[in-house]
């Protein structure tokens, strides 16, 4: 499975709709990773791959997704996106997403995944 492309208004169907609730709330049924990037930003380019393969090494168990900060503007400005690749770590069960900003090398990924996102299941 790869990666999805996804937009404000994704956003706020799939996982929180800012503009009506002030208190984060996703209902999604399993954990997510999103990742915003700029089709510019050099460290995006190089974690891109490694989100490829984690959407397969983790399919069915953790959707990931891909936000482009230079055309979703409304979507970053709500997170106060500043530096690129800036990875929103998303569990389930009412807890809070989780902000890392940096490339992370596969192992991190996969170990906040692991530790974060599917122990709560």
């Amino acid at each position: 499975m790869a990666t999805k492309k996804l937009t404000t208004q994704g956003f706020k169907e799939i996982f929180f709709d800012y503009t009506q609730k002030k208190e984060w709330e996703y209902n999604g049924e399993r954990p997510a990773i999103i990742d915003f990037y700029a089709d510019w930003c050099g460290p995006c380019k190089a974690v891109a791959p490694i989100f490829e393969e984690l959407s397969d090494d983790f399919d069915g168990q953790v959707d990931i997704y891909k936000v482009d900060t230079e055309v979703e503007q409304e979507l970053s400005a709500v997170f106060g996106i500043r530096s690129i690749p800036s990875i929103l770590f998303v569990p389930v069960g009412g807890k809070q997403p989780m902000m890392q900003a940096g490339a992370l090398p596969k192992e991190a990924l996969e170990e906040i995944i692991q530790k974060e996102l599917l122990v709560a299941q």
